[in-house]
């Protein structure tokens, strides 16, 4: 049974309606509002009571709206304060870890990446380009810049001269490399066409040369009494034969250039894979050898070292293309003085002002013996300037024995290292010293008994 609450609830619900009607039809009667009714019909004091109520009822009306503002407002700033307090103890977290990282050192797995990418780790080292490697260092750029206007003025012949040749004895007769170019060189690079490029990178050239044949090239008679020469012997067993090429040919490996190679545009995974190598190869070799007595300290007229490094880092050429990076170039003209510039086995593509190119892939022949020994006869070298020679790298000295054993005797702390100095200044044939103060030379019987002298 329903309640007498709900009972009352239901009648005075359909009381409500009736009035609500009744109110409807004496307005549409007096053609009014609705709102109008209660000035007709109640007097002025209800009339007053009725617009008071009304205006209390709008009145909070109003006030709950703006309190839902408010309340609205109040709601969406703490959002926005919370995702700030957030983002900033999120931005304190990361600054801590990275902070934390770098403290602990790097964790980048270079080599792990290289394997998920095919990226080489060499890709990710900075500024490696001679344009780049300077920016920190002015007086580095400024010597490199007034080292290569000097070269560009000096260089003869003003256009490259080249001979077509392929190097080798022909119809079991003797060729000569001497009568081909009718001259002595100071400084001599050689690019042989190898199997190993064929294998590797798809190159293909006329002939490929074994390094019998290499070998055989009479090098050594068109060398002068010093001289460096700079072998290209990509990263196989052309390590152990270019060595034996330097000694047919009279040279001592002094010093060995690598190239490492990026893949930063093209990335390739199983293109240097060799069946006899244990690892992807990604880099080649540049042997320098070196002729006659040249002391760094002394013959600055003739050499100027430790201007670059012995590293070469840029791209790797497309496949079949056979060209090496073009600063080996920067590298022998910044070091050697020398103005004499034989380059063998080179191409059409890479002739260069300064250098006599000789080799079989050459289209034509312009080479004249007169001319061109007649290009040398004020000197054969480059020459220098005072703010070069105040800006470029010094080799200190070599003290004398004298000096070492004085500056021994000045230092109270090693008083009882004395006698055993001494003993290592007068010990003859001592290949450890020989070897440590000159360049990185190998050292054989010929060279204790003092026929060279690269010491200083």
């Amino acid at each position: 049974m329903e309640s007498l609450l709900e009972i009352s609830r239901k009648n005075f619900k359909i009381l409500k309606q009736k009035l609500n009607l009744n109110k409807k039809l004496i307005a549409n009667t007096l053609n009014v509002s609705t709102d109008e009714i209660f000035d007709l019909v109640l007097p002025k004091s209800d009339q007053d009571i009725l617009h008071e109520e009304r205006k209390t009822r709008d009145l909070k009306k109003e006030n709950n709206i703006e309190l839902l503002k408010e309340i609205t407002c109040s709601k969406e700033t703490k959002i926005v304060s919370y995702i700030e307090k957030e983002d900033q103890n999120r931005y304190s977290i990361d600054v801590e870890s990275t902070i934390k990282e770098e403290n602990e050192g790097p964790k980048n797995d270079y080599c792990q990446h290289f394997v998920d990418t095919q990226q080489r780790p060499q890709n990710f080292i900075r500024d490696p380009a001679l344009n780049e490697r300077f920016e920190d260092y002015p007086k580095l750029r400024e010597l490199i810049k007034l080292k290569d206007e000097l070269i560009s003025k000096t260089n003869v012949p003003n256009r490259p001269m080249y001979i077509k040749s392929d190097l080798l004895n022909k119809d079991s007769s003797d060729f000569s490399l001497a009568e081909l170019t009718g001259s002595e060189f100071d400084v001599i690079l050689v690019e042989p066409p190898l199997h190993e490029y064929q294998t590797h990178n798809k190159i293909f050239f006329n002939k490929f040369y074994s390094w019998d044949e290499i070998k055989s090239i009479d090098i050594g008679s068109v060398t002068s009494q010093r001289a460096f020469i700079f072998l290209w012997c990509g990263s196989g067993d052309g390590l152990d034969k270019g060595r034996e090429c330097l000694k047919k040919w009279g040279f001592r490996r002094c010093e060995d250039i690598v190239w490492i190679k990026t893949n930063k545009k093209t990335l390739r995974q199983n293109r240097n894979l060799d069946c006899g190598s244990i690892l992807q190869r990604t880099k080649e070799h540049c042997l320098m050898g070196i002729k006659g007595t040249v002391k760094r300290s002394q013959d600055s007229s003739f050499i100027h070292t430790n201007i670059d490094i012995d590293l070469i880092i840029s791209e790797e050429p497309d496949e079949g293309c056979p060209d090496k990076p073009e600063e080996i170039f920067n590298i022998i003209e910044h070091f050697c003085l020398g103005r004499r510039r034989l380059y063998l086995f080179g191409r059409d593509n890479t002739l260069r002002h300064g250098w006599l190119s000789v080799g079989p892939d050459l289209s034509d022949t312009n080479f004249n013996k007169d001319i061109f020994k007649g290009l040398f006869s004020g000197g054969n070298l480059t020459g220098t300037t005072d703010r070069i020679e105040l800006l470029r790298p010094k080799t200190p000295p070599i003290k004398s024995k004298m000096q070492l054993i004085q500056q021994q005797i000045q230092q109270p702390n090693q008083q009882n290292n004395l006698d055993q100095l001494v003993y290592q200044v007068n010990m003859p044939n001592n290949t450890e010293s020989a070897n440590s103060i000159g360049f990185g030379v190998e050292i054989n019987q010929n060279n204790l008994n003092g026929e060279y002298d690269t010491s200083a």
